[in-house]
C-alpha cells in the first residue's frame, strides 16, 4: 500500500471520484491554488478558486447540489463556518426534508480543526458538536490518512451534506493507505485496539492519545479498548454500547470543549443503553470553555494528553 499524508489522501479521493462521476466538482478558497495536480487534469470548469466568501461558497454548492452536481467546497479553518451557517444548516440540511424527498443535496464541506498550528483562537475551534446538533447534516472527522480516503469517498457519493472536519495536527502525517477503491462506510466506528478492562473513546488526533495512553495501561496489566467513532453523525451506537457493556469502564476524550461536546452525547447514551453494566462513574475529558490560545505550549497544554487518559483509566479502575 503506498504512504500518503492526510492532506495526499484528500486529494486522491477527489481525484478518483472526479474521474468516476463527472458531476464532481470543487471549488473553495485556494483550490485552484493548492491544488495544482487536480487543476491540470480537470481543468478550471470543474477546480475553481472563490472569493475569501464563505456564505456565497456554500449558497453556490447548496443550489449546484440541488441541479444535480455533487460540489466538494473548501472553507478552509472551521471558524469560518460561522459565515455559512445559513446556507449550510437551514439551507443544505433541510431543503430535502421540506421537498419530500424529490431533492437531494449531495456536497460536501472540508474545515480544518484543531491545535497543532498555533493559529490562534480565530482560526482554531473545534466546533463540530455544533453540526451534530444540526438536523439534515452528517459529520465526519477522521484520525487515519486511510480513513481521511475512503470516508471522503462516500462522502462524496451521499445524498446528503457532509461536514468533513480535518485535524490539523494529522495533515501531514503519514500512514498506509489502500491503493483505488477504498471505501469506509459513515456510521462505523473502528476499534483499533481489543481490551476488555476500559473503553476509551475518541475521534481525530485524540484517538492517537487513547492509543498512546492504552500502550501505557498495557504494561500496567490493564487492557484498554480504543474505539475510533470517525463518523460523529451518524454515530455508531452499537459499537460502544457493545464495548462498555464488556468493560464496564468509559472514558471518553476528545480536544473540543467538555461542555456540550460529544462527549454529553456519548456518555448519556451509555447511561440510558448501559447503566447496569458500568462498574465505575463515566469519565470525561475535553477542552476548556475558553478560545484556543495561539501559544503552541498553551494550545496543547488544553487538549486531553495521554498521561491525562491513562490517569483517568487508573482512577476507574481504582472506583
Amino acid at each position: 500500500m503506498p504512504t500518503l499524508t492526510p492532506i495526499e489522501a484528500v486529494d486522491a479521493a477527489i481525484a478518483e471520484e472526479m474521474r468516476r462521476d463527472s458531476t464532481v466538482l470543487m471549488f473553495g478558497e485556494g483550490t485552484a491554488t493548492k491544488r495544482h495536480a487536480l487543476l491540470e487534469e480537470f481543468g478550471a470548469r470543474r477546480i475553481r478558486n472563490t472569493p475569501l466568501a464563505e456564505g456565497i461558497i456554500a449558497g453556490t454548492a447548496v443550489g449546484a447540489a440541488g441541479c444535480g452536481l455533487r460540489p466538494v467546497i473548501d472553507l478552509l479553518f472551521a471558524p469560518f463556518l460561522c459565515y455559512a451557517m445559513d446556507e449550510l444548516v437551514n439551507s443544505a440540511g433541510k431543503l430535502r426534508y421540506l421537498s419530500g424527498g424529490q431533492f437531494s443535496f449531495p456536497l460536501v464541506t472540508l474545515a480544518m480543526t484543531g491545535g497543532g498550528w498555533g493559529v490562534g483562537a480565530q482560526h482554531n475551534h473545534n466546533n463540530e458538536a455544533w453540526f451534530v446538533h444540526s438536523p439534515g447534516l452528517k459529520v465526519v472527522m477522521p484520525s487515519t490518512p486511510a480513513d481521511f480516503k475512503g470516508l471522503l469517498k462516500t462522502a462524496i457519493r451521499d445524498d446528503n451534506p457532509v461536514l468533513f472536519f480535518m485535524d490539523i495536527g494529522l495533515l501531514y502525517q503519514p500512514g498506509e493507505v489502500p491503493d483505488g477503491e477504498h471505501l469506509v462506510p459513515l456510521g462505523q466506528a473502528a476499534v483499533r485496539r481489543r481490551g476488555g478492562d476500559v473503553t476509551l473513546i475518541s475521534y481525530g488526533k485524540t484517538v492517537h492519545a487513547c492509543a498512546q495512553a492504552a500502550e501505557t495501561l498495557a504494561g500496567e496489566g490493564v487492557a484498554a479498548e480504543v474505539i475510533d467513532l470517525r463518523t460523529l453523525k451518524p454515530l455508531d451506537t452499537v459499537t460502544i454500547v457493545d464495548s462498555v457493556r464488556k468493560t464496564g469502564r468509559l472514558v471518553v476524550a476528545h480536544e473540543a470543549n467538555r461542555l456540550c461536546g460529544v462527549g454529553a452525547e456519548i456518555a448519556a447514551l451509555v447511561a440510558e443503553q448501559a447503566f447496569a453494566a458500568l462498574r465505575a462513574p463515566i469519565a470525561r475529558l475535553g477542552g476548556p470553555d475558553a478560545p484556543a490560545a495561539s501559544s503552541y505550549p498553551l494550545e496543547q497544554a488544553c487538549a486531553p494528553s495521554a498521561e491525562a487518559i491513562a490517569a483517568a483509566a487508573r482512577r476507574l479502575m481504582r472506583a
